[in-house]
């Protein structure tokens, strides 16, 4: 919110300003907080203009790089209960996997929260089949990227870090064996 309040007034002043993330900026990131800071403070501000630019969300990025697992029916649920109730999370995490959505997870841990994750996989665990696809998408697009494919039942929690998105797929998700390579993992189409 600071960073984005310092913006806003920079603007104000008559200069220009811009405020760069990664991914997308409209999701789980800085966008939001331009436009929080404009309801919640001074009513000039609702007259700059403001222009937010698309980027390549996480999510895009991780699927692309597995294959299509974000081919049918997904949602993103970031699990940082920095601003919202751990209980909320766990409701939506079950929402999802109960109405059987392939499940992008953002912010999956952090220093402040390394159990969180785990947490997750264990509710997870207990609502989807253990063969439930599941990609580990690290600093993807970075010299440091590694992309992984395992099931629920194998997924190590502890692999993951802000660096990584999670992708874990619905009942219709595949993994697609390949020869020395990653597997590639995608959601079909069409549901039945």
């Amino acid at each position: 919110m600071e960073r984005a309040r310092q913006a806003l007034q920079i603007v104000e002043d008559g200069r220009r300003a811009a405020i760069v993330c990664g991914g997308d900026p409209g999701i789980f990131a800085m966008a939001a907080a331009v436009f929080e800071a404009i309801e919640e403070s001074k009513p000039c501000w609702r007259d700059l203009d403001i222009a937010v630019s698309p980027g390549i969300s996480a999510m895009q990025a991780a699927a692309a790089r597995a294959g299509a697992p974000l081919g049918h029916d997904f949602c993103a649920i970031s699990l940082s209960d920095n601003l919202k109730p751990w209980s909320l999370i766990e409701k939506r995490l079950a929402a999802a996997a109960g109405a059987d959505f392939v499940i992008a997870l953002y912010n999956p841990a952090s220093a402040a929260r390394p159990l969180r994750i785990h947490d997750t996989f264990a509710l997870l665990r207990s609502l989807k089949p253990a063969a439930t696809p599941v990609v580990f998408a690290r600093a993807v697009g970075r010299q440091d990227e590694h992309i992984s494919v395992e099931t629920l039942a194998t997924a190590d929690p502890t692999r993951a870090d802000m660096s990584t998105l999670i992708i874990v797929g619905s009942s219709a998700t595949r993994i697609i064996p390949r020869n020395n390579a990653t597997p590639f993992v995608y959601t079909p189409r069409r549901a039945s």
